[in-house]
């Protein structure tokens, strides 16, 4: 009879082939297993989506995120490193998310992400709906001291409202929730690729009034998504020493990322968002990111969980490079 192909080669071979970690990784369930493998990166997964309000199905993402690449990366061309030479990375599964409770999933995702933070390990968590941002950035927030924490946040919405029709939890209120809650500071907190016709001028002014500094898309446009991403680091780092980088895939134009669950036309194009990322992982002390609101189910040729894997792959590229030349990821 054929021999059984050992693990090793399911990992080393194509993509459909072997676990269904990210990027096929090793995977670990227990903080005991941290310990002893000190990991530099851990991706941690949050199918939380009951906090939508409108179409549903992020649920779904982090497993379409985890496997939505076509090789094993080895690589980068633009960077020139092979990330999982230089760092360790490992999968530490899902935080239990059980439908309609949103306390309880909320709670399982902070613990799960703080289990990685307090151990000086990278989390980065795949989403799920963008509320899922406010347990997992508290729970870095505490692992580095509040106060200490900036948030840079990519997004079509600023998600800063008071509420959604009563719903203090909802993936349109994390943001207003961290600062109200004192994670991180409001003067710290920028938004870029805000577009639309949400929130209304009242939010805005909440907005303003906590010192928060956002760059709508078309200042993108006019001066250029390198200067402006510039000027966010500047921003976000003025106090702060760590930044926590949340992406709503939604920030992507919706010809590059139909599967979500509010598209915004006129949003921008995959390379730049790669490229500020990037810029982030490997000019700042990245300490947390999360990749949310990808939504299987409105997706087309897994376009849009494809961008949302290289965004972490690109993250976790960059902070190999940093490694690289002597600086902790």
């Amino acid at each position: 009879m054929p021999k059984t192909p050992n693990l090793e080669a399911q990992v080393d071979g194509p993509q459909y082939l072997g676990p269904g970690t990210f990027m096929k990784v090793r995977m670990l369930t227990e903080p005991a297993e941290l310990d002893e493998l000190r990991p530099d990166v851990a991706i941690v997964g949050a199918p939380w989506d009951d906090s939508t309000t409108h179409r549903p199905g992020a649920r779904f993402g982090p497993r379409a995120v985890r496997v939505a690449n076509y090789q094993p990366p080895s690589w980068h061309l633009d960077l020139e490193v092979a990330p999982f030479e230089v760092l360790s990375v490992v999968d530490y599964g899902d935080a239990v998310c059980y439908p309609g409770r949103a306390d309880q999933a909320h709670e399982a995702i902070r613990a799960r992400v703080a289990e990685i933070a307090s151990r000086q390990i990278v989390p980065i968590i795949i989403g799920g709906d963008h509320s899922i941002t406010y347990p997992s950035a508290t729970a870095v927030a505490d692992a580095y001291g509040r106060g200490k924490l900036a948030m840079v946040h990519f997004d079509a919405h600023a998600d800063t409202g008071r509420d959604s029709w009563g719903n203090l939890a909802s993936h349109a209120t994390p943001m207003r929730r961290l600062i109200e809650s004192g994670a991180i500071p409001g003067r710290n907190f920028v938004q870029i690729g805000l577009r639309g016709y949400w929130p209304e001028r009242e939010t805005f002014e909440w907005m303003r009034a906590q010192g928060m500094r956002w760059h709508l898309m078309g200042e993108l446009l006019d001066r250029g998504v390198e200067t402006v991403v510039e000027q966010a680091i500047q921003e976000a780092l003025d106090g702060p020493e760590f930044i926590y980088l949340s992406v709503d895939i939604d920030v992507l134009d919706p010809g590059f990322a139909p599967g979500t669950g509010t598209p915004e036309p006129g949003g921008m194009q995959p390379a730049d968002l790669l490229r500020a990322i990037r810029k982030i992982a490997l000019r700042t002390k990245l300490v947390g990111m999360d990749v949310v609101e990808v939504s299987p189910p409105y997706d087309h040729a897994e376009i849009t969980a494809q961008n949302a894997n290289r965004c972490i792959l690109d993250a976790i590229s960059a902070l190999a490079v940093k490694q690289s030349r002597g600086g902790k990821p």
